[in-house]
């Protein structure tokens, strides 16, 4: 097994050596960001941890991340790089059962050897963020004593046992409960992604600050779908598993009018057909008797989701209340605004606090068929200026309340006093 290192980004403020080079370390100390994915733009987890970091620096500095590529994952032909952080991406050659263990429980000790590789020394670190997955005994000892910083948890899920089909028989469920166990204990300030799961850290004695998930606006161009008279452009984009009520909003569809079905198309984006039917609670033989256009494209690049975005007059969602979606936030929300695309959801989690019906979107009764079905009929009497207006308010609010910019100066405070943890 070899750990092999890429080291993406320019780091702004070293000390200037007098041959004219860089001595590596940084004028003051900053965050160090540890994860374990296809980062920055793999999944939710690694646009979440991406914009954390943008963040969590402060105003003329950029956080290190330390992420160690998944050895499941295939490496792409660019190395990963992200504007505004400092990445190096650990790799490991080998891809059996053996090796992946391996690297997992050495991921403190080869993290630690990136770091002092770039030049970072014991005082070069002022915080040390893990996301809840990595908060392991080995992380905290090893970074916490080494480093001699505290450590900060982002906690962005607390799953229950009702979305694993083995319950607590889930290998992913009990170490997620018990990463969870070892934060309540052992760190003293964490950022959540709900004011739910907040509530449940704060009531073990954690310091807590709810940050949503965020997103670069300027990532986003705005969504120009055609003219709602050649139809209602639907888009549902992510892996809806067990969280996602997929079933409920083709079960909606079908039960407009023939009329109504086929002036609406809608395309998932993240899964197959067949994966729907294997892995969701979609009953495919829903879909034999629709007029509506429904399309499955699975699994497909950020670009092509973002496009989708812009292609289409709302993004669907919908969940159901309680449990693990009242801890959760899904991050496609934040996107779908950010792109001008309003949504069409039920309020779960925070969502009320930021999707107002029929300001940024259209907002269900419930989660049921008929709910999804009133909304759709409220979505095909609008007119192309209503559309536009919800549209701009979408935008504007991705802006002020999930642009990783109107966060920075909260985050980057909350995690720079965190020195008891």
């Amino acid at each position: 097994m070899t750990d092999q290192t890429t080291v993406v980004g320019r780091e702004p403020g070293r000390e200037p050596r007098p041959d004219g080079g860089s001595t590596g370390r940084p004028d003051r100390p900053r965050p160090l960001l540890v994860g374990a994915y296809a980062f920055p733009h793999g999944d939710a987890t690694s646009n979440r941890l991406l914009q954390l970091a943008r963040s969590a620096a402060a105003a003329g500095s950029r956080t290190l991340v330390v992420n160690d590529w998944p050895c499941e994952v295939a490496f792409p032909a660019r190395p990963p790089g992200a504007a505004g952080i400092d990445l190096v991406t650990l790799r490991i050659r080998g891809r059996h059962r053996l090796a992946r263990m391996s690297a997992r429980l050495a991921r403190p000790v080869r993290v630690l050897r990136a770091v002092r590789r770039r030049g970072i020394r014991r005082g070069d670190v002022s915080v040390v963020l893990l996301p809840m997955a990595l908060m392991t005994l080995g992380n905290w000892t090893v970074l916490r004593l080494a480093l001699r910083c505290p450590v900060v948890v982002d906690a962005s899920e607390r799953h229950d046992r009702r979305q694993f089909r083995r319950g607590w028989l889930t290998p992913y469920f009990v170490r997620h409960r018990w990463s969870t166990f070892l934060a309540t204990r052992l760190v003293c300030r964490a950022t959540a992604v709900s004011t739910t799961l907040a509530g449940y850290l704060a009531a073990h004695g954690l310091e807590v600050l709810v940050v949503p998930p965020q997103v670069d606006c300027d990532d986003f161009l705005a969504a120009r779908p055609p003219a709602l008279s050649t139809g209602l452009r639907l888009l549902y984009a992510g892996t809806p598993g067990r969280k996602d009520m997929l079933d409920v909003i083709v079960r909606g569809i079908s039960r407009l009018t023939p009329d109504q079905q086929r002036r609406v198309s809608l395309t998932i984006a993240g899964v197959t057909r067949e994966d729907a039917d294997a892995h969701s609670d979609l009953d495919v033989s829903v879909l034999d008797g629709l007029r509506a256009d429904v399309r499955f494209l699975g699994r497909v690049p950020r670009a092509t989701v973002l496009t989708l975005l812009s292609e289409s007059h709302f993004s669907m969602l919908v969940r159901p209340t309680g449990g693990y979606a009242a801890n959760g936030f899904p991050s496609k929300v934040p996107e779908s605004l950010a792109a001008g695309c309003p949504v069409l959801l039920n309020h779960t989690s925070d969502l009320a606090a930021h999707v107002h019906d029929g300001v940024e979107g259209l907002v269900l009764a419930g989660n049921g068929p008929d709910d999804v079905r009133e909304a759709i009929e409220r979505a095909l009497r609008l007119r192309d200026e209503e559309w536009a207006a919800m549209s701009r308010a979408a935008r504007s609010r991705a802006r002020e309340s999930f642009d990783h910019r109107a966060w920075r100066d909260r985050v980057s405070a909350f995690v720079a006093a965190g020195g008891r943890g």
